[in-house]
């Protein structure tokens, strides 16, 4: 579960996110990357709304792919440090996550 606030005060805003017993998956984190990258005003034109949300949505899918990806890469790096420490139980435990 995740809770969402965002203050505006001219032109400068704050936001905050957290979860309960859990950090971001790659996907929230993607969601509020993509929605720091890609700005579409109330007052575009319909069309050009359009455009920029499917364009916001391939940028989602894209950036959560990659983060994904971060995500594989470093627990390949951990469990691979934890094998030559002398801990190849532990690094199966992190490679089930």
């Amino acid at each position: 579960m995740s809770f969402t606030d965002a203050i505006g005060t001219g032109g400068f805003s704050v936001s905050v996110a957290t979860t309960s017993h859990r950090g971001f998956t790659p996907a929230e984190v993607a969601a509020r990357c993509t929605n720091r990258i890609v700005a579409v005003a109330d007052t575009a034109p319909p069309a050009i709304r359009q455009q920029a949300e499917a364009f916001r949505g391939h940028v989602e899918k894209v950036v959560e792919f990659y983060m994904q990806e971060a995500v594989n890469s470093d627990r390949t790096t951990v469990c691979n440090a934890l094998t030559e420490a002398g801990h190849p139980e532990l690094a199966t435990l992190i490679r089930s996550l």
